[in-house]
């Protein structure tokens, strides 16, 4: 499994916690599982985010809220977006990947798993954090 896939298995096991609300580690095993997922390094890194991610969900909320135009609210955002956008957000700023790569494959998740502008929402949010980070 390449790092594309990896990323986009995180953002299918992020989808699920944001409709459940929560995960733990026997959700996490049991999303590896049903997923066929077995590499140790893909594991790893799919738990690194979302641990991450939950860890950091304060201040990655308000980083979309400060991006957002005036009147847009954060509830008003699909799941979907939300979750690309805690990913996205997440390796630019805590993993330090290389904002090119990140926003190029999670608009590319966006017009996979999204609603027909998702994509361009999620670009000008992303773009949006670069300049300010």
């Amino acid at each position: 499994m390449n790092r594309s896939q990896t990323r986009e298995m995180a953002f299918k096991l992020l989808y699920q916690i944001e409709i459940q609300k929560e995960v733990n580690k026997e959700d996490i095993n049991l999303f590896f599982e049903n997923n066929q997922i077995a590499s140790k390094e893909s594991q790893d890194y799919i738990e690194n985010v979302v641990n991450g991610i939950n860890k950091e969900e304060k201040e990655i909320i308000n980083i979309i809220s400060k991006n957002l135009k005036e009147d847009w609210e954060i509830e008003r955002i699909s799941k979907i977006n939300l979750a690309l956008l805690k990913l996205g957000i997440y390796e630019i700023i805590y993993k330090k990947l290389p904002f090119k790569v990140v926003i190029n494959e999670v608009v590319e998740l966006a017009k996979k798993y999204g609603e027909e502008t998702s994509h361009l929402f999620i670009n000008g949010i992303l773009a949006s954090v670069v300049k300010e980070a």
